[in-house]
């Protein structure tokens, strides 16, 4: 008898299979290359393309979600690398792959896609130099970003212990080439936010050929360069092609040797600069003392002679004064001359002597009281008379008074 065979309807078919597709572990996320064919926007956001191998080809599909986060674009016959999930669309009973990123792998794709993501982070203002933030001077404490086992951190760190070992460095590692680089770097720099006590951060890797430099032109990458809370230095290790986050970092440099120069001063430098300004610094002061000395002879120089001078016009003026002085002095006593020979004049004429050599007499008690009035006398008073060459006694016989005097 015949074995009877399994019996599905087409809704279980699809489903099993489904079942099957998801049980894989590899097809719930990976990678796949290929050629762009048919790529298409609907009006709802969604995009459907197919991407083509050499013999077969696998329908795409990459929601809203996916495609809004798109820098631009792929063209008709463009080589690129899909991320995602494949499954069944149960509704057609065929397998796709949801994608949820593209990336160009071809040249000319590559450079097309990114320019176009330059230009469209430039119009953003991420590669504005005036968000450029200056490096320290001096810095405490710094962050590098790199493969813990590579090349990159070991030049590093060679530079810093040779020229400023006083800097204290942690190392946040992460993968820096390969398809999963630029999702490492990423949580790299999520980290490094966490440090709140770095001042400076170095994102650096080895050499290598220019397609190793691609997660470095990734648009994840490029703002977390631009959003890390520590200014950033890039040392990529590629001296010809710049990348975007060359571009996005505070500043750049070919190699992680030259980047670790930037980031560290040198120490012998700075105690030179630091003896040479001691030197000049002294010269300096030596010129000012030098100077402040002449200022200060100088200065008692004018001194004195301002003093002689203001003493020889005190003098003038006090000889001058002492003059005129001696002519006011000299006027007052003349005239106080004139006027002692006046009054000597005016005495002499009025002299008792003077009055009687003019004829008048002079009549005085006994006693030598002088008689002013007639009144005053009775008969028989003696009186004593003067006369200008001599005197007489009388005594009085008779008075007559004057009735016109008093």
């Amino acid at each position: 008898m015949a074995k009877s065979l399994p019996s599905l309807t087409v809704d279980e078919l699809n489903q099993r299979v489904q079942l099957v597709i998801q049980s894989d572990p590899v097809l719930e996320n990976l990678s796949v290359t290929g050629e762009i064919l048919d790529f298409k926007v609907h009006q709802t956001g969604h995009a459907y393309f197919t991407l083509v191998g050499k013999e077969t080809r696998l329908a795409c599909v990459m929601f809203r979600s996916h495609a809004a986060q798109m820098p631009s674009w792929p063209r008709q016959g463009d080589l690129v690398v899909a991320e995602g999930a494949v499954s069944v669309y149960l509704a057609r009973g065929a397998y796709q792959l949801y994608a949820r990123r593209l990336t160009p792998a071809g040249q000319g794709a590559q450079a097309r896609a990114k320019e176009e993501l330059r230009r469209r982070l430039e119009a953003e203002g991420l590669f504005d130099p005036r968000h450029k933030r200056a490096l320290p001077k001096y810095p405490q404490s710094a962050l590098i970003l790199t493969s813990p086992t590579g090349a990159a951190v070991k030049d590093v760190l060679k530079v810093s212990r040779q020229r400023y070992p006083a800097c204290a460095i942690t190392v946040i590692p992460c993968i820096v080439q390969g398809d999963d680089a630029a999702g490492k770097i990423v949580e790299a720099f999520a980290i490094a936010a966490k440090k709140g006590n770095a001042d400076v951060a170095l994102l650096v890797r080895g050499g290598g050929n220019r397609d190793d430099l691609n997660p470095f032109d990734d648009e994840r990458v490029v703002r977390a360069v631009r959003s890390c809370p520590v200014p950033v230095v890039t040392g990529l290790g590629h001296e010809i092609a710049s990348t975007l986050c060359d571009l996005a970092s505070d500043a750049s440099a070919p190699t992680p040797s030259a980047a670790a120069e930037r980031v560290f001063p040198d120490a012998r430098a700075i105690l030179s600069e630091i003896a040479s300004l001691r030197r000049h610094a002294v010269s300096i002061a030596n010129r000012r003392l030098d100077e402040r000395g002449w200022t200060a002879e100088k200065s008692r120089t004018r001194l004195f002679t301002l003093a002689e001078r203001r003493l020889a016009e005190t003098e003038t003026t006090l000889g001058d004064f002492t003059d005129s002085l001696r002519r006011a002095v000299s006027g007052r006593l003349e005239l106080a001359g004139h006027l002692l020979e006046s009054i000597d004049s005016t005495l002499e004429a009025l002299s008792p002597p003077r009055v009687l050599a003019r004829g008048y007499i002079a009549c005085e008690t006994p006693e030598g009281l002088p008689v002013v009035s007639a009144a005053s006398l009775k008969k028989k008073d003696s009186l004593r008379l003067s006369f200008r060459d001599g005197r007489a006694s009388v005594r009085v016989e008779e008075t007559f008074p004057n009735p016109g005097r008093i």
